[in-house]
This record gives C-alpha cells, structure tokens and sequence, in this order.
C-alpha cells in the first residue's frame, strides 16, 4: 500500500502538514512494519516550490504512477490548481476516482476536481459552494455538496483549507494503517487539546484488544 502526494508549485504547507508527518514518520501506525510507503509526485521530475518556500523533489513522475487498490493519491492545496499545466493531474485523478482508486483533496485541489466533472456523482465539500459554482461553470455536484470541513464520499476525500486535521482523519481512516481509537484520540488531542486525550492516544498504542 502507498499514499502519494503531489507536490507543486505554491503548494499550501499547513493544510498536509499533519498527514505528511504522521504518514511519513509512521509513529502511530498500528503495525509499524505494515509494508507502506509514502511518495512524492511531480507533473514532472522538477523540484517545485511550496507556498512555504519548502523545496520538494518529487520521486516519481505522474507519467509513472500506477495507482494500486488500497492506495490513495492525495492532492494539497495551492494557488496553481486552475493552471494548464496541472490539468493532467486532475485528469488523472478523475481516471483514477472513476476506476474504484482513492483520491483525497483539499482547498483548490477541490476547486481543480470539479473542473473536471470529479465532484458531479459524488459527495464532497470544499472551500465555498457559491465560489465553487462561479469558478467552475460546468460542475454539476450541488446535491451532493455537504457543508462539513470534511467529507467522505466512498473512495473520494474532501476538505475545506480550513479544516487539515478533519482532513487527515479521513485520510487516516481510508488507508487503515491506523486504529479507530488512534484516530479519535489523535484527532481529539490536537483538536481540543486536553491532556485525557494524550493519555487515550497513548493507551491506544498498546496491544489490540481481543
């Protein structure tokens, strides 16, 4: 199992800065040694920019990634989504949603999916419906639209910019490499920031429950 992010140009650091760490560092993976691997992808092999000034170097090119059942290719935000240039990866995900693959996305990641018809069978939330609608003429999707940070929709993830760690949640559950009880008390800590939560995020890394 892999989970890819693409990384571009004005990437928005804060808004996977959760999800990264946590998927990267695996620290709170249920199975440390689950064979998992976390991966940057480029519209090609450029090093881009992040809103940030982080420098990140992609390790494969979209023209390489074959998404596998299980995965999930996660889209951040960023200020380019409605760009020329980026209208294959949007194609690509639209591909991959319509093939039973998963995809997550958040801010104008989500704004760049319903450019491409992604959001029209599907249910999902983004920034604003109202600028949702004026940016994108053709998207169809309004009755599916939610108004919540976040939202599931069967293999589809998305997130307000506003909302990363619901967003990270939701990421966290569609890949199964945490516990349920890892999620909500990891979730809960950061959200609430009461000290019983570390102590459930501590107790939930123990051994599983029979």
């Amino acid at each position: 199992m892999s989970a890819y992010l693409v990384v571009v140009d004005t990437l928005a650091d804060w808004e996977i800065g959760y999800l990264a760490a946590e998927l990267h560092s695996r620290r709170f993976f249920a199975n440390p040694l689950a064979e998992f691997k976390f991966h940057k992808v480029g519209v090609t092999m450029d090093e881009v920019t992040s809103m940030g000034g982080a420098a990140h170097t992609p390790d494969l090119a979209l023209a390489d990634l074959v998404l596998e059942e299980g995965d999930v290719l996660i889209l951040p935000g960023g200020e380019r989504w409605d760009q020329p240039e980026l209208r294959p990866v949007l194609e690509f995900a639209r591909d991959a949603l319509d093939a039973g693959r998963n995809v997550a996305a958040i801010c104008g990641a989500v704004d760049g999916l319903a450019s491409v018809g992604a959001l029209d069978a599907r249910r999902h939330t983004s920034n604003d419906l109202g600028f949702l609608k004026q940016a994108c003429p053709d998207y169809r999707g309004e009755k599916l639209y939610r108004q919540e940070p976040a939202v599931r929709g069967d293999n589809l993830v998305t997130a307000s910019g506003l909302a990363p760690l619901e967003f990270s949640a939701e990421v966290l559950k569609m890949l199964k490499v945490w516990r349920p009880e890892t999620i909500r008390a990891w979730y809960q800590l950061h959200k609430t920031r009461k000290e019983r939560w570390y102590h459930a995020l501590v107790a939930s890394m123990g051994p599983a429950q029979a």
